[in-house]
């Protein structure tokens, strides 16, 4: 049994005091007098930033991790008191945070990172995107994008993601190896595309996907109908349905930008909102991406139905799609995360810049330094993401009972010296890659930087291979 924990206490005995050390050797070994519960894992840190109702910080902290699910949390002591772990994670330079929370991305198309900047959405969707899917989306190329994009995700913080793509079986199987949480969307839309010549074969490939994965620890399979402006009615409700149907999220793109504001106003005299309400799409499992063309009306029917939505500011920025409303979500209650979109648009998978983007957008927009808080950015990255996926009985805090998703940040760099707040440093300081470990369902998927599910060397040697075959499809 490997030696598990060193717990260290000053005790005042007889006016004198001095230092209790007990080590704890395995399950059933008494410390301070009680009979200690063996759990898998214990992470210690200079800090652990709850995300709790009540926002707790403990100085220091620690969580107990027993297989997959948290079982205390508290200071170190008083966990060394009640637990002994067959492993510790010492981080004491590190905040320890529940994981990032992904609610809008296109995993595989990090294989067109960087494939074409500085255009319209529209523009760059038909002109290069769509194309260039057309030519090199396969089941390999959508396995061998993922593994990329866990990878980014993995050393970046993120533990659990939502997406909509093509072959998203192999995203789903590509994901739980990588030991990601994934809500995973097989996408629906009008016209040809790599895995469905029709939107019937698509709901069809939706429905397999659904019943191979509805059980799943890790994955959540979804149907994602693209959006409004790329399928008729009568698909977006068949979507609708198959949701319902299984119990299983819908993900969609909303209102994404003023083109497709402008369309729906002149094809159906409502907004894109209120069109999908008049059909009767929306429901509580749904959640709409980007949401940036919305009124005040739109936002109340988004809060009734109890949609979530998912704010990516980087994407809208770069595609210069508009500024979504965050204030007034935030003011309506409504459920709402942050989401990187797909690196071709973005061009990362970064959740702590799309946090300090998400900030510094609601406060230029509103010419309001109040506007989206440090607090407020991070409820979004973490237990604001999770209830826009209706997932924050499970993720999103660290609490006991909840699934053990969490991560260690470094802040011992010159950068993020000195600390005063951690969690104004978290938002506004802090980058993907001060991200020491992260613990996905109990499982260590990094450790001090090093990737224990993926062989990193040959993710990314795959990934160069692949983008050779896309630079000549795009020629």
């Amino acid at each position: 049994m490997p030696r598990a924990w060193r717990v260290e206490r000053a005790v005042q005995s007889n006016g004198v005091k001095r230092l209790l050390v007990a080590w704890a050797l395995g399950a059933g070994v008494m410390v301070a007098g009680q009979t200690a519960r063996q759990v898998s894992l214990i992470v210690v840190g200079r800090f652990v930033i709850t995300q709790n109702a009540a926002h707790q910080m403990l100085s220091p902290g620690a969580v107990a991790i027993d297989g997959s699910t948290i079982v205390g949390v508290d200071t170190p002591e008083a966990i060394a008191r009640t637990f002994v772990a067959s492993d510790t994670i010492a981080a004491n330079d590190d905040i320890v945070l529940p994981g990032l929370i992904n609610t809008h991305t296109h995993a595989p198309m990090v294989m067109y990172r960087g494939l074409a900047d500085d255009l319209a959405l529209m523009d760059w969707l038909n002109r290069y995107i769509f194309p260039a899917e057309a030519k090199t989306v396969s089941p390999d190329m959508v396995r061998i994008g993922t593994r990329l994009a866990a990878l980014e995700m993995i050393e970046s913080g993120t533990t659990t993601f939502a997406d909509m793509y093509y072959f998203e079986e192999e995203i789903a199987r590509a994901t739980r190896e990588a030991g990601l949480r994934g809500i995973l969307g097989e996408t629906i839309l009008r016209f040809p595309v790599a895995d469905a010549k029709t939107p019937a074969e698509a709901l069809a490939r939706a429905e397999r996907f659904i019943k191979a994965f509805k059980n799943d620890r890790l994955i959540v399979p979804a149907v994602a109908p693209h959006a409004m402006y790329t399928n008729d009615a009568a698909t977006l409700m068949a979507a609708a349905d198959l949701g319902r149907k299984y119990q299983v999220p819908v993900l969609i793109h909303l209102a994404e930008t003023e083109d497709e504001w402008r369309m729906a106003r002149e094809q159906h005299h409502m907004t894109p909102t209120a069109y999908l309400e008049s059909i009767g799409f929306w429901g509580p499992r749904t959640l709409a991406a980007h949401g940036v063309w919305v009124d005040d009306a739109d936002i109340a029917v988004l809060k009734r139905h109890g949609v979530g939505v998912s704010h990516n500011p980087e994407s809208n920025m770069k595609l210069a799609s508009g500024t979504a409303p965050v204030s007034k979500y935030v003011r309506a209650n409504v459920a709402l995360g942050l989401g990187t979109d797909g690196a071709a648009s973005n061009n990362d998978l970064d959740m702590f810049e799309a946090m300090r983007q998400a900030s510094f957008l609601a406060k230029h927009a509103t010419r309001d330094s109040t506007a989206l808080p440090a607090q407020t950015a991070l409820d979004l990255g973490t237990i604001g993401g999770a209830r826009a996926l209706g997932m924050d009985g499970q993720i999103g805090s660290l609490e006991v009972g909840k699934r053990a998703d969490l991560i260690c940040v470094s802040v011992a760099a010159a950068r993020q010296t000195p600390l005063y707040d951690p969690v104004s440093h978290l938002i506004y300081t802090t980058r993907g890659d001060d991200v020491r470990t992260t613990i996905v369902d109990g499982a260590v998927l990094m450790r001090d930087r090093t990737i224990k599910t993926l062989d990193r060397a040959t993710v990314i040697a795959d990934a160069n291979r692949l983008a050779q075959k896309v630079r000549d499809a795009v020629k």
